[in-house]
């Protein structure tokens, strides 16, 4: 079958094929051995010029003249599934692991690490489309959707095309696909490129995460813009620990990946951003932040419960910036959006200026507004320094309570769970621990690692299911107070085990209220 794109859950397979089915471009067979130039693979059995017409990670969607590519997995092994890649067609299999076919006349491509091969190679098959986009990638663990769609809201004002990928969905300007990962597999993302190619689009913005990082996703692609917002703990089952998690970040700044971007824009208020501003100091480097050492800072900040206002200092001149998002983190993507119109050179004015009709970003500190005489808001900080910001930022601007609905995902880093509960004990008057997407693990488990975190257990319930806890929160509220529903956002679902079930905090605290007025209860 193939990959662990295609076992990781039936959301990620079934979006997949929408997109596939959906209107896949219409690629011309390639041959090989072009697509081949450079990569550092060998051709090791087979002619050396099959057709190719498609690539393909996952066995099962292989058809005649398919170049597979066995991918190493966390699970699965792609070179498992090589005998049905075979049956199904494939012209030719790239692995790392020799081995014989057979009677198939398919071609083995030896490489050093597949996935390299795979970004390369699909960067010829899609025609470079990379080159034809001035390309910003956003990396850090908070913030990336926020940055990614203010500075498309940026970039677009003079009429320029501009495409979107990222958490929330794949905007390619005339079509916009759901996303089944932040940062989609090297052969499609180089596919969504060329579509925006296509579309007319001459920018695109997407959030580059660790993990695409690290399996080489955005391997050799042309950035003109590299950003570093923050680090933070997240993916730590995956990363080990803060060091290495911050290594994979690093490569994509300084060009470990084939290219370093043109320009980049680092936030020097983070300690890890400091550091590499340190390492990289030269003319391509726009640094931001609070701090006097920023070259693009952010002075006078006033916060408000309606929105932000700040003096923007940038190339000795001042300018008021009225904002609608609330937050210190938010003055931060403010300035991580304005470094990227800076780095392309757009007008600084025009974007400030804009900003008044930025609509907001799904799921992200988003009201949801029924009559009630509190405040409700859907947030998807899923770590504990997200939670801390939103908790923070709350704090300073509600009157009453402040009550926090939460989880902790399944199948992932641990640690972070006691962190999350320690950091809204502490911040929040009322807690209600309840699921996230428990995905295998047991419930039970994920409640136990966050018990660990608990400081007074009469300000804390753990509640097994989530409409229930959301309601439980939004009855004890009183006027002035606020509920936070953090860890989902903007996500239409939840995972158990190998099922995926409809699930918007948003829709679901939207008809509590409903029910809640109806009630009389306000």
């Amino acid at each position: 079958m193939g990959s662990l794109l295609s076992r990781k859950s039936n959301r990620s397979t079934k979006t997949l094929g929408r997109i596939e089915t959906g209107g896949r471009m219409k690629a011309e067979g390639k041959k090989l051995s072009s697509l081949l130039k450079n990569s550092k693979a060998k051709l090791k059995r087979g002619s050396a010029d099959p057709i190719v017409n498609r690539l393909v990670i996952d066995s099962r969607r292989v058809t005649p003249g398919s170049l597979f590519f066995a991918l190493p997995g966390i699970r699965y092994d792609g070179t498992s599934f090589v005998d049905e890649a075979l049956t199904r067609g494939a012209v030719g299999v790239v692995s790392s692991v020799p081995r014989r076919f057979g009677n198939s006349k398919a071609v083995f491509v030896n490489s050093a690490d597949p996935r390299v091969t795979l970004a390369k190679v699909a960067r010829r098959f899609f025609g470079k489309p990379d080159k034809a986009l001035a390309l910003i990638g956003i990396t850090g663990t908070n913030g990336k959707t926020t940055v990614s769609y203010m500075a498309k809201h940026f970039l677009s004002l003079d009429g320029v095309k501009t495409g979107c990928l990222g958490t929330i969905g794949y905007d390619l300007v005339e079509r916009v696909l759901p996303s089944f990962r932040t940062t989609p597999e090297a052969h499609d993302l180089c596919e969504l490129l060329a579509q925006m190619k296509g579309f007319g689009c001459e920018r695109a913005v997407m959030e580059v995460s660790s993990h695409g990082i690290d399996q080489m996703r955005v391997a050799d692609l042309r950035f003109d813009v590299g950003v570093f917002l923050n680090l933070t703990r997240d993916h730590l089952d995956y990363h080990g620990d803060m060091d290495s998690y911050f290594e994979v970040k690093r490569r994509f700044i300084v060009g470990d990946l084939g290219r370093r971007p043109k320009k980049l824009a680092i936030n020097v208020d983070d300690v890890y951003g400091r550091r590499l501003a340190q390492e990289l100091d030269d003319d391509s480097l726009i640094s931001f932040g609070t701090g006097s050492d920023a070259e693009m800072q952010a002075i006078d900040v006033d916060m408000a419960p309606d929105g932000t206002t700040f003096t923007l200092r940038y190339e000795g001149k001042n300018r008021l910036v009225r904002s609608p998002l609330i937050g210190h983190y938010n003055v931060s993507n403010v300035l991580a959006a304005m470094a990227i119109s800076a780095a392309v050179g757009a007008d600084l004015d025009s974007c400030i200026g804009s900003l008044g009709t930025f609509g907001g970003i799904p799921g992200r500190m988003e009201r949801i507004q029924n009559g009630q005489p509190f405040e409700v808001v859907v947030d998807y900080a899923h770590t504990g320094n997200a939670l801390e910001n939103a908790l923070s930022m709350l704090r300073e601007i509600i009157l009453g309570k402040l009550s926090v609905v939460f989880g902790c995902g399944g199948d992932r880093d641990r640690g972070k769970r006691s962190e999350m509960t320690g950091v809204s004990q502490i911040l929040a008057d009322r807690c209600w621990a309840t699921t996230d997407n428990p995905r295998s693990e047991a419930q039970e488990q994920i409640f136990d690692d966050m018990r660990e975190g608990v400081t007074d257990p009469s300000r804390i319930d753990f509640v097994l299911d989530r409409r229930r806890a959301i309601e439980l929160a939004l009855k004890s509220a009183e006027p002035g107070d606020c509920v936070l529903i953090a860890g989902k956002g903007h996500e239409p679902f939840q995972e158990f085990g190998d099922t995926v079930v409809p699930f918007d905090d948003r829709k679901v605290a939207s008809e509590l209220l409903e029910l809640m007025k109806l009630g009389g209860r306000f």
